[in-house]
């Protein structure tokens, strides 16, 4: 329950659903947690508060350096260090299925750049302060749906893609610095923003819990533990990984 006692921890994405069940996974397990989103993170930093947790608030917008770099700024000012970074926030619970060539190039965009390049901005940024301690776990989203080639979101799919193969270089270049860099990549779970979206649900949820080797739907508490797996010591060996969540629906 302490595997992450006396570690800082940030969280992008975390005012609400995956991003706000981590950050408050990786304070039960002891770290202290900085929680960026664009929207308010206070639920948030009270939830943590409320388990006799340590939490700091940051306003994020991971597609601005700028703001990526006050994030993190935030997290060695406030806190002292940085060891875990889980880059969480994406546009996905909001996008329909729609067919490949119903994406407009705008949609497109805007889905890699919060998605892809979001990600590429928070690592950049925490890199300084990890390696100026020769230790950091960052842990990316990825997505059974990169691995799957699955239909109707190829900006989605090619995102997570993108994130998957970011991972790989990233753990290349920054191994020698005692940074260890791995993805999650749940399957469809069923978050507040997936609850609300008509595309995830009837027959599509359906099918997808037919894929899996567990045939029940998937909820944010299944990525818990291994995402303090990640995070903590135990893994510390482990990097450059894409870790399936999904109830076997990829296997690897």
């Amino acid at each position: 329950m302490n595997s992450l006692a006396g570690k800082v921890a940030a969280v992008t994405g975390a005012a609400q659903g995956l991003g706000a069940e981590f950050a408050i996974a990786l304070a039960r397990a002891g770290a202290s947690v900085v929680v960026g989103d664009l929207a308010s993170t206070a639920s948030t930093c009270d939830a943590i508060a409320a388990i006799g947790g340590k939490a700091r608030g940051v306003s994020l917008d991971v597609t601005s350096s700028t703001s990526v770099s006050s994030f993190v700024g935030e997290a060695t000012a406030v806190f002292g260090r940085l060891d875990v970074l889980v880059n969480n926030a994406a546009i996905s619970g909001s996008i329909r299925l729609s067919a490949l060539t119903d994406v407009t190039s705008d949609e497109w965009d805007r889905v890699m750049t919060v998605n892809a390049r979001g990600t590429f901005e928070c690592i950049r940024a925490a890199v300084p302060p990890m390696k100026e301690r020769g230790y950091g776990k960052i842990i990316n989203l990825a997505s059974g749906t990169a691995i799957k080639g699955s239909p109707g979101l190829p900006h989605y799919v090619a995102s997570k893609g993108a994130i998957i193969a970011l991972t790989r270089a990233a753990a290349r270049e920054l191994g020698k610095f005692g940074i260890r860099v791995n993805a999650l990549a749940p399957g469809l779970t069923m978050s507040e923003s997936m609850r609300s979206n008509p595309s995830w649900s009837g027959a599509v949820v359906a099918n997808n819990i037919l894929s899996r080797a567990i045939e029940r739907e998937a909820v944010p508490a299944d990525l818990l533990g291994a995402l303090v797996f990640l995070a903590a010591p135990e893994s510390d060996f482990i990097t450059g990984q894409t870790l399936s969540v999904d109830g076997g629906s990829v296997m690897n």
